[in-house]
């Protein structure tokens, strides 16, 4: 029998993840706090390249026609920030998904889907920053952040059961739950230093399972096409659908409390 492997190489990623991760806080980071323009052009870019990512996974009919959608992402995206952060006809974030269902030969409902969530996050992320300013952005940034962060050690760490095996094997009961506990103690911190009410606590866990279903929703795509990552774009992460995906999630849940509820002393 192989001996069984040392017990670093649970950790042989570490580095590379570390590295990569900490570029794109910097980056992230500093364009929240620009906000404007700056974070426009992120949100934007981020977009676009993540709908050519679903494209390519599912191995649409051209790469060409991907970047094409992808430009067009970009183009409709820009449209409608040009007359402010709220767009004045939503409908044409359809305009591509429905494109690119006509166009495939498989996976159409799943493309649609997907590209539609992909731009309405993206734009809910550059309203919360225009309309709810740059605290609050922090703040839910960083719950799917340390949701991630605290998943990826107490799993590693850990280890124990699988939270949903069939669809994503990696992850365990041990770091969903560390992500629950981490994201209510980011909540914790903002009620406490922040005019925020206490609902932040709780409001910040169930984020936090948002920002999860979304990492689950994708890695049940990716897992249906066949491949482990959404791309080759940033080392020892895979693609920025594969980093932004519970961001996806989250941003959508936001969009969803934001329109639905009145919750009162969540504001900084």
């Amino acid at each position: 029998m192989a001996p069984d492997p040392a017990p670093s190489g649970r950790w042989d990623d570490l580095t590379t993840r570390l590295v990569s991760g900490a570029a794109m806080v910097v980056i992230g980071i500093a364009a929240i706090v620009a906000g404007g323009l700056w974070f426009q052009m992120l949100a934007v870019f981020v977009t676009a390249v993540m709908v050519w990512e679903c494209w390519i996974m599912i191995r649409g009919t051209s790469p060409v026609s991907g970047m094409l959608l992808a430009a067009g992402v970009a183009s409709i995206q820009s449209a409608q920030l040009a007359g402010g952060a709220v767009p004045s006809h939503l409908w044409l974030f359809a305009v591509v998904p429905l494109i690119g269902a006509a166009i495939l030969t498989r996976e159409r409902l799943s493309f649609a889907v997907f590209a539609l969530a992909i731009q309405v996050a993206g734009w809910g992320l550059i309203h919360f920053r225009s309309d709810f300013g740059v605290t609050w952005l922090i703040w839910l940034v960083l719950v799917v952040v340390v949701t991630d962060i605290a998943g990826y050690f107490a799993g590693k760490a850990f280890g124990g059961p699988k939270f949903w095996p069939r669809i994503s094997p990696k992850k365990t009961w041990s770091g969903t739950a560390a992500g629950w506990i981490a994201a209510g103690l980011v909540g914790l911190g903002f009620a406490l230093f922040t005019p925020a009410g206490w609902i932040l606590v709780p409001l910040s866990m169930v984020l936090s399972l948002a920002g999860q279903m979304g990492d689950i929703a994708e890695s049940a795509f990716k897992r249906r096409q066949g491949v482990k990552d959404s791309s080759a774009l940033i080392p020892g992460h895979g693609g920025l659908f594969d980093r932004f995906d519970a961001l996806l999630g989250a941003s959508l849940f936001m969009l969803l409390v934001a329109d639905l509820f009145n919750l009162p002393g969540v504001a900084f």
